[in-house]
């Protein structure tokens, strides 16, 4: 008897992280079977009781074996992650580890035959994008990433190419563009965070003047989390995602200065607006925005969520994290 596509199961690796979890929370609200594979590194991972749960280390692949076992389709979203100053601050093990992570993932999904891999990359391939919006196939011509996130990121693609080119691993590349939502907690040391829970936070704290990086000129496309997983599930279910790489995301731009001054407003702070720009990484990418329509073509997908409901989702999320004592200053 011929599978259905509502019976088949998913591993997702690094389904509690911020993505991933949200991966498997509309994974499970539309009837699949869903296997989480985890090490639970992250202080704000969110686990879904109707799923299976392993906690294992994908760098160790002997260990983590056992739950490729039985699956139709990995969604691939483990990885070492986090803001510009992670990044400078732990290239070599993001490179590292990052490695053992995709040849743990993908030696197995070619032991176990999986139907096919679903690899979520990163909007940071593009570091080195000189045209804008940045088409997919741009990442042909232009000069790998400067941080060691970024091309080990673009490692995992080429990891994607090369296991379809010897094994016929069929694979699906999601590359999502700076995703924020619900359920990510900032960090306090500098540049570590993500930036909409960071300024965030300092509003709700009390910062004054509101501290950025940079000098604020930054341009960034912002994607609910939501929508980035309903367009990662969305290719992995089409045939026309098969062996195929899409930008993920939204393509309306916002410099930082004005993402800062939105968060002020909708906060509502009685002190007038001001900054101080605080000395920028030695990578911090200018621009960054995506070429959306091959999605919309080949997927029937685009982002639904509107930046300014989200922003305010997150502000009144967070908020409540404060209220019980559980963001810190």
């Amino acid at each position: 008897m011929a599978q259905t596509q509502n019976n088949l199961r998913f591993l997702v690796t690094g389904g509690a992280g911020f993505i991933g979890s949200e991966i498997v929370r509309q994974l499970l609200d539309r009837g699949f079977m869903v296997r989480v594979a985890d090490n639970l590194s992250k202080k704000d991972t969110r686990l879904d009781p109707r799923a299976e749960f392993l906690k294992v280390d994908l760098t160790n692949r002997q260990a983590a074996s056992d739950a490729f076992v039985g699956i139709d389709i990995v969604i691939a979203a483990a990885a070492k992650i986090g803001g510009i100053g992670y990044f400078h601050k732990y290239p070599a093990a993001i490179l590292s580890e990052n490695n053992k992570i995709y040849s743990t993932t993908f030696e197995e999904a070619v032991k176990n035959k999986i139907k096919r891999l679903v690899y979520i990359s990163s909007s940071m391939v593009f570091e080195s994008a000189v045209r804008f919006p940045s088409k997919e196939d741009d990442i042909n011509r232009i000069p790998p990433p400067l941080t060691a996130y970024g091309f080990s990121k673009l490692t995992g693609e080429w990891y994607c190419h090369a296991f379809h080119d010897q094994y016929q691993l069929t694979y699906t590349i999601c590359r999502p563009f700076n995703a924020y939502g619900t359920g990510e907690f900032p960090e306090r040391e500098i540049g570590v965070a993500h930036v909409i829970p960071d300024l965030v936070r300092k509003v709700m704290h009390g910062q004054y003047p509101l501290q950025l990086l940079g000098d604020g000129n930054q341009i960034r496309c912002f994607t609910h989390v939501s929508d980035i997983a309903d367009g990662i599930i969305t290719s992995a279910l089409s045939k026309n995602g098969q062996n195929q790489d899409f930008n993920i995301g939204s393509d309306v731009e916002i410099k930082m200065i004005d993402l800062a001054k939105k968060i002020w407003m909708a906060m509502e702070v009685k002190k007038p607006f001001r900054v101080k720009f605080a000395k920028p990484f030695k990578y911090d990418i200018k621009r960054r925005v995506p070429n959306v329509q091959k999605a919309k073509k080949m997927l029937n997908w685009e982002p639904q969520v509107k930046f300014e409901d989200g922003l305010l989702e997150v502000i009144t999320w967070l908020g409540k994290q404060k209220a019980t004592g559980k963001l810190e200053p």
